[in-house]
């Protein structure tokens, strides 16, 4: 195992400092957690947005906090959800009195953790509501989860949530948008190579010089077949048609596209592929909003790739384009 770190069992913790070192202006460590937030609380009846997870899939989820997005983010060891007491240390430093949402991936872990957590903060009278998000056609289950993972289109619930939390809605008027976003994103990854965990010393699992895997999960979960490796066009028409066919779209609807890297994929990489899914949206007459390419939900080094639709509407349009100061999704 190469990596650039001091001691594998502190990776995470010294990983918070240096993100707040980073962004000092910005940014606040909250003591003795794993918890970064704003260093300026928000205004007062302004909704607290807390989202997390396992580290490594950055800049999720710390760089997505900023005004217009998250106030505050849990890390979770590698891979491992945060714990009940670290998510309530964020909920509660982000009440400013009009409640607390929260953004959770559906992993069996962060569900349990993050609901626990709401469940003591109601006990000190905060108001908190969550939504879970489960954009990943590849699986119905997996060794994560109970029904679909979320991967990359957890950002665009960030974004428009955010967006909607920073304009004044109420905690209600939040969860709505947020459920509208989940109910109308999909996504789909695929593998070349593997991520390490630092304390576990060697890559999650193996895959030939000439395979790769499609629907692989940003965990290392299987994905739903492992096969040679083919050109970024066929790559891009399998990971597409898949969300498409998942979803109804009509003559003419809007979508922002997403293609993520999942932390070793060039940038070169990732652009060849947007050509195929820019192509394959205009042959449906789906017309292309906004597009963002490169790094939003990695997975360690993995080699790899995630495409994301998110079909929009007026309403979602104008909160994806509302302003952002996060480090990792500046507008």
């Amino acid at each position: 195992m190469k990596k650039i770190i001091n001691d594998p069992n502190q990776v995470v913790q010294d990983m918070v400092k240096g993100i707040a070192a980073a962004y000092p202006d910005s940014l606040k460590h909250l003591p003795e957690t794993t918890v970064l937030a704003r260093k300026q609380k928000s205004a007062a009846n302004k909704v607290g947005l807390v989202s997390g997870g396992g580290s490594g899939h950055e800049p999720a989820h710390a760089g997505y906090i900023g005004e217009g997005m998250l106030d505050a983010a849990v890390s979770g060891e590698v891979f491992t959800s945060p714990t009940p007491d670290q998510v309530f240390e964020a909920i509660k430093a982000v009440d400013n009195g009009a409640g607390v949402f929260l953004v959770i991936k559906n992993y069996t872990g962060d569900v349990l953790n993050f609901e626990m957590a709401a469940e003591l903060a109601e006990a000190e009278g905060i108001s908190v509501e969550h939504v879970v998000v489960n954009d990943d056609v590849a699986v119905e289950d997996s060794s994560f989860t109970s029904g679909r993972r979320g991967i990359a289109g957890t950002v665009f619930v960030h974004k428009i949530a955010g967006a909607k939390a920073e304009a004044g809605g109420t905690l209600e008027e939040v969860k709505a948008v947020a459920e509208k976003v989940v109910a109308n994103v999909r996504s789909m990854g695929m593998a070349l190579t593997s991520g390490t965990v630092p304390a576990a010393g060697k890559p999650g699992f193996q895959l030939e010089d000439n395979e790769m895997e499609i629907g692989i999960g940003i965990h290392g979960e299987p994905g739903i077949e492992r096969k040679p490796i083919t050109t970024a066009d066929e790559i891009a028409e399998e990971l597409t048609n898949k969300i498409l066919a998942d979803i109804d779209y009509a003559n003419g609807d809007e979508v922002a596209v997403m293609i993520n890297g999942l932390g070793a994929t060039p940038e070169m990489e990732l652009y060849i592929l947007n050509t195929k899914v820019q192509e394959l949206l205009a042959d449906k007459n789906i017309q292309v909003y906004k597009t963002f390419v490169g790094e939003y939900m990695t997975s360690l080094e993995m080699a790899g790739c995630s495409v994301t639709l998110l079909k929009l509407d007026d309403e979602l349009k104008e909160l994806l384009d509302a302003p952002s100061q996060a480090p990792a999704f500046k507008m």
